[in-house]
């Protein structure tokens, strides 16, 4: 079950990571997650073609549009809610696209540290 108030990485309130496209598990906008999420959605990040190359050569191809799932496909620059064991094995292979910590879920910490995550850190 969903609290009321979903926190950040920082402990303040979950901010919208994006709504055009409409992201994350619930398409709500918001980085969040529940136990059925195998992907755990948590990260808001900013979308690289470096990053959608790696994605796409890793099978998870998030450029190429799926229109019976309604997912337009995604370009550079947008934003989206991301899984935290993708973004973790592309900042392995030097790949990793930013990230919105205040759009970030907390439970993103119980996967790595704040420090890494403030060092893809973009001002949304």
């Amino acid at each position: 079950m969903l609290n009321d108030i979903e926190l950040n990485i920082l402990g303040t309130s979950l901010k919208s990571c994006c709504n055009n496209p409409v992201t994350g598990y619930f398409r709500d906008g918001l980085c969040r997650t529940i136990s059925e999420d195998s992907g755990t959605h948590i990260l808001c990040v900013v979308l690289t073609q470096e990053f959608l190359d790696f994605t796409k050569s890793c099978g998870n191809d998030l450029s190429t549009p799926v229109p019976h799932w309604n997912f337009p496909g995604l370009k550079p620059g947008q934003k989206w809610c991301l899984c935290i064991s993708r973004w973790l094995e592309a900042e392995r292979a030097g790949k990793a696209p930013f990230v919105v910590l205040e759009a970030t879920h907390q439970s993103a910490l119980e996967y790595t540290t704040l420090e890494l995550l403030q060092k893809y850190e973009v001002v949304d």
